[in-house]
């Protein structure tokens, strides 16, 4: 019975920080391993054939599958791109 009370007393208290930080702007998460210039270095890399995944991974140094995310990003975000630029292009006519 007074172990649940002090865990809801913990569990509010977390609760009310996390609030103020997220005010304050604090509240961010983990820091990205690689930056947005990096992860499109990466998947040019990777696109031209000239590094396979494995040896992109150990010379950025992440995890594989870091490396596979990054490729994902990088092409959802040149498609996002073609279809702005396509819209722009149609709305012109």
């Amino acid at each position: 019975m007074v172990a649940e009370f002090e865990a809801d007393l913990i569990r509010m208290r977390t609760e009310e920080g996390m609030k103020v930080a997220r005010a304050k702007g604090r509240l961010r998460g983990r820091k990205p391993k690689l930056t947005t210039k990096q992860e499109a270095h990466l998947a040019v890399l990777v696109a031209t054939g000239e590094y396979s995944t494995l040896e992109v991974a150990e010379l950025f140094g992440v995890a594989r599958s870091t490396v596979y995310r990054a490729i994902h990003r990088a092409q959802a975000q040149a498609g996002a791109t073609a279809k702005a630029s396509g819209m722009t292009a149609n709305s012109r006519r």
